[in-house]
């Protein structure tokens, strides 16, 4: 297998063919360059927001689960406590999200969005859907249910 370099603004006519060397045959080197062509387009829908993916998917579990923990949120996403609550703070400070402590477990900070920070996740949620179809447009319908099925595969062990 042999691959040209896929870097946003190299110009591809210019650029030398590589041979893998077998590094084709490992699930892991698609997967990285499938993420990464993912990560440069969202970085590009969304670069006007000054949003990251992370904080996307944040406003959107805490939408779909109001009142939610914080550490239910590092969970669902993967994520340690302390890169959560550093997220939060930045969402807090924007005005998108805000924490209350919770009447039934004063040590639990449940999360919600604010009326700006629901305005916002509207917008990002249209743009992520856009964002979302470049990709899957590739695919036909059944091609990308069962790659959503394959990756959940491997996440989830």
């Amino acid at each position: 297998m042999t691959v040209k370099p896929l870097r946003a603004g190299r110009a591809e006519d210019d650029a030398e063919t590589l041979s893998l060397g077998g590094l084709g045959d490992l699930l892991g080197f698609h997967l990285r360059l499938a993420s990464a062509a993912m990560h440069r387009d969202f970085l590009a829908a969304l670069a006007d927001h000054d949003v990251t993916q992370k904080q996307v998917a944040l406003l959107w579990l805490i939408e779909a689960n109001p009142g939610v923990s914080q550490i239910s949120i590092a969970q669902a996403l993967d994520m340690d406590r302390a890169t959560t609550m550093a997220i939060i703070d930045r969402l807090e400070a924007r005005g998108l999200a805000l924490r209350r402590r919770s009447t039934v477990d004063r040590r639990r900070q449940e999360l919600y969005l604010t009326e700006p920070g629901e305005a916002f996740l509207a917008r990002a949620k249209a743009l992520s859907h856009e964002h979302d179809r470049k990709f899957t447009d590739r695919l036909t319908p059944e091609e990308a249910k069962t790659l959503r099925s394959a990756l959940a595969k491997i996440y989830r062990g």
